[in-house]
């Protein structure tokens, strides 16, 4: 009967030892896990004050003024606009590409 008893006994022990490791494993796997989320809440947070910062500089009237000038092209009531058309824009650079690099070097020596 007593030996029967210690085989029993040390059959719980074993029984609770396992539950033991797993759960203690269990929980470390959890804890990378928790770590994780803190690293990733810690970059959202940053991200969420840099929008903020973003929006609030979007509402801004004089934000919203320089976007309507240079997206939608409008203008104050008594301001006149200007368009540079995009050929003219082209031409002017295709002029400053021609000169030959000798050229610059005459021009930088010798002033003309």
């Amino acid at each position: 009967m007593k030996k029967v008893l210690s085989i029993l006994t040390l059959i719980l022990c074993v029984i609770i030892i396992n539950n033991l490791v797993t759960s203690i494993y269990s929980l470390w796997k959890k804890q990378d896990l928790f770590v994780q989320a803190r690293i990733t809440l810690g970059k959202e947070k940053k991200e969420n004050e840099i929008l903020k910062k973003q929006l609030s500089e979007v509402k801004k009237t004089e934000y919203i003024e320089t976007q309507a000038r240079n997206k939608l092209f409008m203008a104050k009531p008594n301001e006149s606009e200007i368009l540079i058309p995009q050929e003219q824009k082209a031409a002017n650079a295709k002029k400053r590409i021609k000169i030959q690099t000798w050229q610059k070097w005459v021009t930088l020596f010798f002033g003309g």
